[in-house]
């Protein structure tokens, strides 16, 4: 009850030019919810809005930037976006927000400590920079029960290899290995995170908005014309097939049961994610 009586986005300035917006469902790991999700996109658009607003940044309160979308998701909330009955209509609606983020004319810095999984990382790929905390957590671990990703990135930012053994496997990367890889820009320790990354989105906002909305969109628009988001749209359809598997629908029966349940089921052969805190 306390939760619904508290925005799930705070927003504040920290510095002139910069506008802060932290996901606060701390108790949930930040899980995405619908409420969340459409919070979190009204901020953007008033942010991308507002002439003294130069950069954005996103992070998460309490343990960590996002573990993903929210599995226990309140069905009385409206989705952000209309839902269209047709198969596949899920990912086909995350990706519009992603998209929708990458084509606002500020530039958008994802801050990242903890875990950052599944939705999490779609979240934080559809931001401009991303900096992590050396020893954050950042996967896809859905892959190995639900299906493919919504968003599926990793192709993408870090090249086939280590795309197909993060698909095949839902392992995780720490901060220092995501940005060797190429998911993020650069890694710090948690506890100077904040401080860099205000440091950083302080830099950015020194240049003038006008040309940074270009300098953004010469980045996105070679990444399309490299075949980007065609190639997201295409596996967002693969992503809809996942979930006529038969070991989707099994792990969905799980799910029902208890989703803490399920996901200790799905990792503790693993070892990791939240089975690995137990240990």
């Amino acid at each position: 009850m306390a939760e619904a009586a508290d925005p799930t986005v705070l927003v504040d300035d920290p510095a002139p030019g910069v506008r802060r917006l932290t996901l606060n469902r701390p108790t949930k790991r930040n899980a995405l919810s619908h409420r969340l999700r459409s919070e979190l996109f009204a901020a953007l658009r008033a942010g991308d809005a507002d002439p003294d607003v130069r950069v954005m940044v996103i992070r998460g309160a309490g343990p960590c930037f996002s573990a993903g979308y929210d599995l226990a998701q309140d069905p009385a909330e409206q989705h952000p976006w209309p839902l269209s009955p047709a198969d596949g209509a899920w990912a086909r609606h995350v990706l519009q927000g992603w998209f929708e983020m990458m084509d606002l004319s500020k530039p958008i810095i994802a801050q990242v400590h903890g875990f950052c999984l599944a939705g999490g990382t779609e979240l934080a790929t559809a931001c401009d920079l991303v900096y992590v905390a050396e020893d954050a957590q950042i996967g896809y671990p859905p892959v190995r029960s639900m299906s493919s990703p919504d968003m599926a990135w990793h192709v993408w930012l870090m090249g086939m290899r280590r795309a197909m053994e993060a698909m095949l496997t839902g392992d995780s990367m720490t901060g220092t290995d995501a940005v060797e890889a190429g998911f993020a820009n650069r890694a710090f320790p948690a506890d100077r995170l904040a401080a860099e990354v205000l440091d950083l989105a302080i830099r950015v906002a020194k240049v003038e908005p006008d040309l940074q909305a270009i300098n953004k969109r010469v980045v996105h628009r070679a990444m399309e014309a490299m075949g980007m988001r065609d190639g997201m749209r295409a596996t967002a359809d693969l992503n809809a097939l996942g979930f006529h598997q038969r070991s989707s629908k099994e792990y969905f029966e799980h799910l029902r049961r208890g989703v803490t349940q399920a996901l200790d089921k799905r990792d503790s052969q693993f070892g990791d994610y939240r089975t690995a805190e137990k240990e």
